[in-house]
């Protein structure tokens, strides 16, 4: 394992090149829309929480999977920049993930996205020194057999891990089963358990896959988290908002961060909700990652 130093956090999942491309307003079907600007910048739900946290000063380690083109070339001198060790897998003539961003002037987003199947993380591409020299394993689980390796993984070393789950992927029920902190979106609850009410689902949630904490993130209204014993709620901050594109990705990173200074929950939620609010005044998944004093003090 000595090849692979310990770090704060280790991340598998997707990266992205998100074209961010501004328009008045949604464009109605069969129109014509001119669009103001459009700029090209590097996301990606595991990749932007990883950065962020790096910017904090956690140690991060990356792996996931990129093409052969200038996508590529972006993601990694950003890494470089940061200083995250990243592992990115190329593969030769084919192209990286992008997401075209639809921006109105609330600064809502909406998404269209690419991703070619070749970008698929393998499990076989995944080295266990990556995973278990960590204090924290982030996923995605986009790519579950690679995900859930990495977290049975990082549950066998006594590495925490935790997730960001938007959709019920095929065999995400293995995974779940190794996730101590699972944050999910807000419809994942109802899916994945037929529960109507947010809180039976959480609850259910935790009884099912017995995490240590479930947590839903509800956009502009905050989060609702379960913890095993009672709810804990933060309301979203109020801020001139200019893109919420990465908004959930920053909220992860914040809780990491607040989970390793060792923090109550609702401290760490109240963090992650200002990390979130903060980087939706500024342009692109990685616009507004501000030092952490900053953000205490918001």
């Amino acid at each position: 394992m000595a090849n692979a130093p310990l770090v704060d956090l280790v991340g598998v999942g997707l990266n992205a090149t998100d074209t961010v491309i501004h328009v008045p307003s949604f464009p109605e079907c069969g129109s014509k829309t001119e669009y103001d600007a459009e700029t090209i910048l590097p996301g990606g739900q595991v990749a932007t929480t990883a950065v962020a946290c790096q910017t904090w000063g956690l140690s991060t380690r990356y792996v996931g999977k990129l093409g052969d083109d200038d996508a590529s070339r972006l993601h990694a001198r950003e890494f470089l920049r940061v200083g995250t060790e990243a592992h990115l897998i190329n593969v030769p003539n084919a192209p990286s993930a992008r997401s075209l961003i639809l921006l109105d002037k609330s600064g809502e987003r909406t998404v269209l996205c690419r991703r070619d199947e070749r970008m698929t993380l393998q499990p076989a591409e995944l080295k266990r020194e990556w995973i278990v020299n960590a204090r924290v394993l982030h996923i995605d689980g986009h790519d579950t057999a690679a995900a859930t390796l990495a977290a049975r993984w990082a549950r066998e070393a006594g590495v925490l891990v935790t997730a960001d789950l938007d959709d019920t992927y095929e065999g995400v029920h293995e995974l779940l089963k190794n996730i101590d902190f699972l944050i999910v979106n807000h419809d994942f609850p109802f899916r994945i358990t037929g529960e109507p009410n947010l809180k039976s689902a959480l609850r259910e949630m935790q009884r099912r896959f017995g995490s240590r904490l479930t947590a839903s993130t509800l956009g502009h209204d905050g989060v609702l988290a379960w913890d095993g014993k009672q709810f804990h709620y933060a309301p979203a901050f109020r801020v001139p908002v200019v893109d919420t594109t990465g908004a959930g990705d920053i909220f992860r990173a914040g809780f990491i961060y607040a989970l390793l200074q060792g923090w109550p929950l609702p401290r760490c939620l109240d963090f992650s909700c200002a990390a979130a609010a903060i980087n939706c005044m500024s342009e692109g998944a990685r616009g507004g990652i501000h030092p952490i004093d900053e953000i205490g003090s918001f």
